[in-house]
């Protein structure tokens, strides 16, 4: 699961005989091959001169390399991509697990001498570190206080090979979740198993399996549960697939939908202020490169938005948009639902920018990024507004650009550079924390690369650090978490106001202390500055347990009401390959005070908050906050 990057590393390696590090020893592979194609010769056929070398022939090569690899970045890279690919498969013999325990160890204690120049109450800290029994490449935090990872099932032990079931045709290629309790720590007995639902695939093999979820889309619905859209059905180095699921937290169960109109594999999701799932890009279902450039929507608009969460979702149809298309060139871009109502739809192209009328079904470009190239699989936030009850109106575009630490934001149609981060990254995850700060954590130099090649997760520290962007703007460097996390990474904000890392396969794999134990995974908590204050924290005690209206005021309580100085909503964080759709925070007024009592108003409305679930969170003057409560918004109250 290798999608095409510009970003790739250059080549340092000569055209003919050339050498790579494979483990300890190098290994020589003789190649007769030039630039472009012509008649084979008949040495390419003959066996290897040099010993211990790996032979690879022109045919296949010519079999190995991948047309998007060649459209994207010349004839000659793809080609030096295929003999790596070749190359690993022949010499790869597997992974020792004293080699696992070496690494996770070196990664422990470098971990723990860097961060001893930090300290918590300015920069935060990492606290647990222990095994999931998923790789959490998808995450999303649910109403119950529980999170859902899901991946896919385990095909490959050796981090130094494809780990994902990416041209996996068959049973083989099975979609997997776990729900993680917090309440219950951090042991095996703290997850609980809930597999996607059987279905029948379009394979050719006629072999019902789980849903392959892996690189799907998804967002929250307004009842609080997860729509999930699309997937992999293996073959063709990625097809994508018509799935469309509905999660459950309460049963935590799966529903299935009917099928989307179009296969879609890395396609984005954002849910609306009318409640309705936005969907669009992902590769098709003919192949990678071949990307669904139509929009659909779930429900249709035949069936009314549910806001119940005891509805039970099942069958439902989503409705493609008729004319109005989506035409990135890139997966994934990253969409928001801004303060007009309307969805705003990033591309990693500079030039690829959009905005969408989900009443009128109309799209209109917007002005180019000024960076003038493109920013791979970075992050994005929805910034908060400044103004009580008013969702956000800007966005800030980071990341994605390994070379390029700028930041840029976009707001009332301009764009313009903001303060840049330490350095450029790719793969990054950044959160909203409920003081107002963005905390940035994981990243990469490249796809399932770390700096060192493809498939070799020996990575430099400076992927490890974390930065924290204050009220001033500034970003300053903070502590290393314990693993490199690149692609497939994700971070979450967690109702007590910790943070929770997962995700990376490939690194999860490399360090995995028992790879035989059935943990696949890892999960690492970082506890922001705010947990480091000192003294008592903030006390959220009772919320209202029915939903509340927009523009509606609501009453709740706290043993601690002189302490508290704010008030604010931020909703929860569902994402995958640095993107999260739903992320927002808003600041809320307090029109009054009694006793243990405050007054708070709600959002202005479904354009400012859509409906659904968000945490309260309440702070004092330092910024520390409460543990958060579950509230729900609703334009049917």
């Amino acid at each position: 699961m290798s999608p095409v990057t510009p970003l790739s590393r250059s080549s340092r390696l000569s055209r003919g005989r050339w050498t790579f590090a494979a483990g300890c020893a190098a290994v020589v592979l003789s190649v007769t091959a030039p630039a472009v194609f012509g008649p084979t010769p008949a040495a390419a056929h003959t066996a290897d001169p040099h010993p211990g070398g790996v032979h690879i022939t022109r045919e296949q090569i010519a079999k190995e390399v991948r047309p998007e690899e060649v459209k994207a970045l010349g004839q000659a890279r793809a080609e030096e991509l295929a003999r790596d690919r070749i190359g690993l498969r022949a010499i790869d013999n597997g992974y020792p697990q004293p080699l696992r325990n070496r690494s996770l160890k070196e990664h422990t204690d470098s971990q723990a001498e860097a961060n001893k120049a930090f300290t918590p109450s300015q920069s935060g800290t990492f606290n647990q570190y222990f095994s999931s029994p998923d790789y959490g490449d998808h995450v999303a935090l649910l109403p119950t206080g529980k999170v859902l990872l899901f991946s896919f099932e385990a095909v490959e032990t050796s981090p130094n090979k494809e780990t994902a079931p990416t041209e996996v045709i068959g049973a083989a290629n099975a979609g997997r979740a776990y729900l993680w309790d917090p309440a219950k720590g951090y042991g095996k007995d703290a997850f609980t198993k809930v597999t996607p639902p059987v279905v029948p695939i379009d394979d050719g093999l006629n072999q019902d399996r789980p849903a392959p979820v892996f690189c799907a889309g998804h967002a929250y619905l307004p009842n609080g549960m997860v729509g999930v859209f699309g997937g992999n059905l293996g073959g063709n180095h990625g097809t994508g697939a018509h799935l469309a699921l509905v999660f459950d937290p309460w049963k935590e169960t799966w529903y299935t939908e009917q099928d989307m109109a179009e296969g879609r594999w890395y396609p984005s999701v954002v849910t609306g202020s009318d409640g309705r799932q936005f969907i669009t890009s992902g590769h098709g279902d003919i192949g990678w490169g071949k990307l669904s450039k139509s929009i659909e929507q779930f429900p249709a608009n035949s069936k009314d938005v549910s806001y119940d969460p005891a509805t039970k979702p099942q069958g439902q149809a989503l409705e493609k948009w008729q004319t109005t298309k989506a035409d990135y060139s890139t997966d994934y871009p990253h969409l928001f639902s801004l303060r007009d109502g309307k969805i705003y739809g990033f591309g990693r192209n500079f030039d690829e920018q959009f905005v969408f009328d989900t009443d009128a079904k109309t799209e209109q470009p917007l002005r180019s990024r000024p960076d003038g190239g493109m920013r791979n699989y970075g992050s994005a936030v929805a910034l908060p507004n400044t103004t009580p009850g008013a969702g956000p109106d800007s966005v800030l575009i980071l990341g994605g650009d390994r070379n390029n630490p700028k930041t840029y934001r976009f707001s009332n149609g301009t764009w313009s550079e903001d303060t840049s981060r330490a350095f450029g990254r790719t793969q990054d995850d950044t959160l909203i924390l409920p003081d107002g700060r963005l905390f940035t954590v994981n990243g990469g130099f490249d796809i399932r690369d770390y700096g060192n090649g493809q498939y070799n997760p020996n990575a430099d520290d400076k992927w490890r650090k974390t930065e924290i962007r204050g009220a001033d703007g500034t970003w300053r460097t903070g502590p290393q978490q314990r693993l490199p996390r690149g692609y497939h990474s994700n971070a979450v904000l967690l109702p007590d106001g910790r943070i929770m890392i997962t995700g990376d396969e490939l690194q999860e794999i490399a360090n995995n202390p028992d790879i035989n134990s059935g943990m696949n995974g890892s999960i690492e908590i970082y506890e922001p500055p705010y947990l480091h204050q000192g003294g008592t924290r903030p006390d959220l005690a009772h919320v209202p347990r029915g939903a509340v209206g927009y523009g509606a005021t609501f009453d709740v309580d706290s043993f601690t009401p002189d302490d508290i100085d704010k008030a604010v909503l931020m909703a929860p964080i569902t994402s995958t390959h640095s993107v999260d759709t739903s992320q927002r925070r808003i600041q809320l007024d307090i029109t009054r005070r009694a006793g243990n009592t405050l007054r708070l108003r709600a959002p202005q409305s479904a354009k400012d908050a859509p409906p659904g679930y968000y945490l309260l969170f309440l702070l004092d003057d330092r910024g520390v906050p409460s543990t958060a409560q579950w509230v729900r918004l609703s334009p049917t109250v």
